[in-house]
């Protein structure tokens, strides 16, 4: 899979010798399915209960940014820094399993780049174990999520850096 990843955002993802932070691991062999924001703020809105859990507990959201992690994150999301998931990913899939989740929705800035490798690395592996597990990428990442819905369903959510962020180019 080839993720395109903007030139700006790809000065500040080399690591000291140069190279990208993801070139320590694997291409991602999977392509992402893509989830609009809408269904996604659907899904966890829904008060519907399916043997006694949420349906809105049977979803995961990662937020896969790492120091650009400000002004809010969307409720209920976990934050695994992209240049950090892969060696993890075994173990999250374990703890999905466990809880009953069966999808995990993963964004970044722009769903762009590190989340759309994150979710292939996440499906390569539910596919290699044969699991049920559903990975899929938020389009238009934290920064859709914010021009279209502003500080709803956000934690933490910070104005004064939302005005100013989405007003920078875009960064994955």
């Amino acid at each position: 899979m080839s993720i395109h990843v903007h030139e700006h955002c790809l000065r500040m993802a080399k690591r000291e010798d140069g190279t990208p932070w993801w070139a320590a691991f694997p291409e991602p062999s999977s392509t992402p399915v893509h989830i609009e924001p809408q269904t996604v703020l659907e899904l966890l809105e829904q008060p519907e209960h399916v043997d006694d859990i949420p349906l809105s507990r049977r979803l995961l959201l990662v937020d896969c940014r790492r120091t650009d992690c400000t002004g809010g994150t969307i409720s209920s999301s976990i934050n695994l820094p992209a240049h950090s998931f892969y060696p993890t990913r075994k173990s999250l899939y374990a703890l999905c399993k466990q809880a009953g989740i069966q999808m995990v929705i993963f964004y970044c800035g722009s769903s762009a780049g590190r989340a759309p490798r994150c979710a292939a690395w996440m499906q390569d592996y539910i596919d290699e174990v044969g699991g049920d597990l559903q990975s899929q990428v938020m389009t238009s990442g934290i920064r859709g999520w914010v021009r279209m819905y502003g500080d709803r369903m956000m934690d933490g959510y910070d104005e004064k850096t939302w005005k100013q962020l989405l007003s920078e180019k875009s960064c994955t």
